[in-house]
């Protein structure tokens, strides 16, 4: 969830234009559920959970999800997982520069190069966003450190954190700022 939390807070300091579809929000949903079932929640306070924080990053987004782009499916029958068509179609359809997924190998670059979009980790995509604008990038991620409440996260924390969830290049791009955070 750290890394969605960091990608989120981030977009909705303009960063950068987040987009997603209908069915990334579903399968986003499905493994917020399981998480939150694999952490003790019932499964019906999971799915409860799991939607109610959907609908916030909808109400938050409201022009994030991407529609009618079933058209351009065919042009990404070419991955290796079926699947994840609809997420390239999608970019396509928005003519994004970067799918950031920590699924890179369904996404290879020989497909990609050729329609100018970039797989990216979410590690390394929020490493090279922090470093577009290091002090407003450090101030927002102090502020989604802060909301942390149960339990609260120090900074020395919080990079642990980051490293636990393998950001370990966005941990090492905040580090030098430790005393911001």
């Amino acid at each position: 969830m750290l890394p969605r939390n960091l990608l989120l807070s981030l977009a909705e300091a303009d960063f950068f234009r987040i987009r997603w579809s209908t069915p990334v929000l579903d399968e986003t949903e499905r493994a917020i559920m399981g998480m939150l079932h694999k952490r003790g929640n019932p499964i019906e306070t999971a799915q409860e959970k799991a939607a109610h924080q959907i609908q916030q990053m909808r109400a938050a987004f409201e022009d994030a999800e991407v529609v009618d782009f079933e058209h351009l499916l065919p042009v990404a029958s070419d991955l290796p997982d079926a699947n994840d068509a609809h997420v390239l179609a999608a970019a396509l359809k928005t003519q994004a520069a970067a799918i950031v997924t920590d699924n890179l190998k369904d996404f290879p670059a020989h497909i990609l190069d050729s329609l100018n979009i970039e797989a990216r980790s979410s590690d390394d995509f929020i490493a090279d966003t922090n470093a577009l604008d290091t002090g407003r990038a450090v101030s927002t991620i102090r502020r989604l450190r802060e909301r942390f409440k149960r339990p609260e996260l120090m900074p020395e924390e919080f990079l642990l954190s980051l490293e636990a969830a393998s950001l370990l290049a966005t941990a090492d791009s905040l580090r030098p700022h430790l005393n911001s955070l």
